[in-house]
């Protein structure tokens, strides 16, 4: 976007809160979604095999309908366009649970995959906005609240099931609620738009080099993310010998970690920058490894898990905000780093599970200490996502009122 409309302290206030917002409704539809995942592969008679299969395609949907986000928005504006993708992956909620086979099933998560791609550029990119014109850092948090959505969304989910409801029925009403709560929130983003002069990004296009570059960081923290999610468990379990429950409650403990980090990350942000908070995050995520691949027992394996989350949890967030400065189209560039991140969340767990079967789970998770490392040699690289006081809006801001705002 290159909007230079000046807005006041308190409109950039009210525009953070909203895209916050925005982020936790976009968490709670994946939330209501994966704590449903047994009824629907009940419903849809699909083995594990066949629902293994049917859940890479929300990834290959995101990945594909990504690079339209920015066409989107140049063409509507981006309050518009963050409204309409919102309320498209709202509702795509509904469709996973009408599905009645594996091929139907694959075909609705590509759907909803492709508005969860397109929807997320779109809030990260008014995300990028709203934190070069307040100038400072609120990536982190903005993910800290997709945490939180999350968290409440597999929470609604949870008791659902408890007591029995449909999955059609709760998945429904939940994407009903949540519409219409994210049209309330988009209300208050910034209403930002393209010049008449700007030419349109093109509808797919390769992602910028300083974008491949970003997403390389990015690809290392969402890899070890996604590898402790689905592989704590299992490796307490098998490696260690844990009972299934301590086993499960390592995976809420890391998610947790990572939720907390990621809302108090903007301080440890705007204090040491966003190079030095990486590298201080790739050596937890390191030394958190070493943790789990050393470990003798439980308890030292789940604090090496809890590394692992503390390290890892902000680098997704100054990822999108390096990209969202590293160009003049920040969509575009956002859009290649998403794209790279989401391929890596879709591979981890299949590659973990690969090596596991050739070698063992610690051998796995040898690879994920190495990728964590490679946070702390390549952190130079989010130099430029520090905020500033321009960026990619082209202003800074308001100028003074801004600054005396948030000093």
């Amino acid at each position: 976007m290159a909007d230079t409309t000046v807005f006041t302290t308190q409109r950039l206030r009210r525009a953070r809160f909203a895209v916050a917002a925005v982020f936790c409704v976009h968490g709670a539809v994946t939330g209501s979604f994966a704590t449903r995942i047994p009824w629907i592969q009940e419903h849809a008679g699909v083995s594990a095999g066949q629902l293994g299969l049917a859940l890479a395609f929300p990834a290959i949907g995101a990945s594909l309908a990504m690079p339209l986000a920015g066409a989107i928005s140049h063409r509507f504006g981006a309050r518009t366009a963050l409204r309409g993708l919102l309320a498209l992956w709202t509702l795509a909620l509904i469709l996973p649970s009408l599905a009645p086979n594996v091929y139907g099933l694959c075909a609705v998560l590509f759907v909803y995959g492709a508005t969860a791609g397109m929807s997320d550029v779109a809030m990260n990119a008014l995300g990028v906005e709203v934190e070069t014109r307040l100038g400072r850092s609120i990536m982190s948090s903005l993910h800290g609240m997709w945490s939180v959505g999350a968290l409440l969304g597999s929470a609604a989910g949870t008791l659902a099931a408890h007591l029995g409801v449909d999955a059609r029925v709760h998945h429904l009403i939940a994407a009903l609620v949540l519409t219409a709560l994210g049209l309330v929130f988009c209300q208050g983003v910034l209403d930002l738009r393209s010049t008449p002069e700007e030419e349109a990004p093109p509808r797919f296009a390769l992602p910028p080099k300083s974008a491949l570059v970003i997403g390389a960081i990015g690809f290392c923290a969402v890899f070890a993310e996604g590898a402790s999610l689905d592989w704590s468990a299992v490796y307490l379990k098998d490696e260690l010998g844990t009972s299934a429950g301590l086993a499960a409650a390592s995976t809420t403990a890391f998610a947790l970690t990572m939720a907390v980090a990621r809302l108090a990350g903007d301080r440890v942000v705007d204090r040491f920058g966003a190079e030095r908070t990486v590298r201080a995050g790739g050596l937890a995520a390191t030394a958190g490894g070493l943790l789990v691949v050393f470990a003798p027992h439980a308890a030292l394996a789940m604090a090496g898990f809890g590394l692992i989350g503390l390290g890892v949890a902000v680098v997704v967030p100054l990822a999108f905000a390096a990209a969202g400065r590293s160009g003049p189209n920040p969509s575009q560039a956002i859009a290649g780093v998403a794209t790279i991140t989401y391929t890596s969340g879709l591979i981890a767990p299949s590659a973990i599970g690969g090596i596991a079967n050739a070698t063992s789970l610690i051998v796995s998770f040898g690879l994920v200490t190495l990728l964590s490392f490679g946070l702390v040699l390549g952190a130079g690289v989010l130099r430029g996502g520090a905020r500033t006081a321009t960026g990619a809006g082209g202003t800074a801001g308001t100028g003074a009122d801004v600054r005396e705002g948030v000093r």
